[in-house]
């Protein structure tokens, strides 16, 4: 039996290992996974946001977390897909920054801080 914090970091581990098929890195390192709650040794509840409400794979991701978890640790999840707050590239891991910037050539949470800083002053 695993406690609680074992088995939320093997969750992790899956989702590192399920990619956003848009943008080739890890819904994890991406930032859009808000919140996992262990509900016992066979469920887990995930709060989940999107790179934009309009996301094309909205339906496809979660059912690839969903697919992901239940082969590799046989967990059944239920995945919440929240709109608030939005998710924005600040909420990437230095991971996923760094996976952003060797695939793209930019650091786009750095981008963005920029952007908003800008919109601010």
């Amino acid at each position: 039996m695993h406690s609680n914090e074992d088995l939320k970091k093997k969750i992790i581990e899956v989702l590192e290992t399920v990619i956003d098929p848009e943008i080739g890195i890890d819904v994890y390192n991406l930032g859009l996974i808000y919140n996992i709650e262990v509900l016992d040794e066979k469920r887990v509840k995930i709060s989940m946001g999107l790179t934009t409400a309009l996301c094309p794979l909205a339906h496809v991701i979660p059912l690839m977390i969903i697919d992901q978890l239940k082969e590799r640790l046989r967990i059944d999840a239920d995945i919440d897909i929240v709109y608030d707050p939005p998710w924005t590239p600040l909420r990437m891991t230095e991971k996923g920054r760094r996976l952003f910037k060797e695939k793209f050539g930019y650091d786009i949470a750095a981008m963005y801080e920029e952007s908003t800083r800008a919109d601010r002053e």
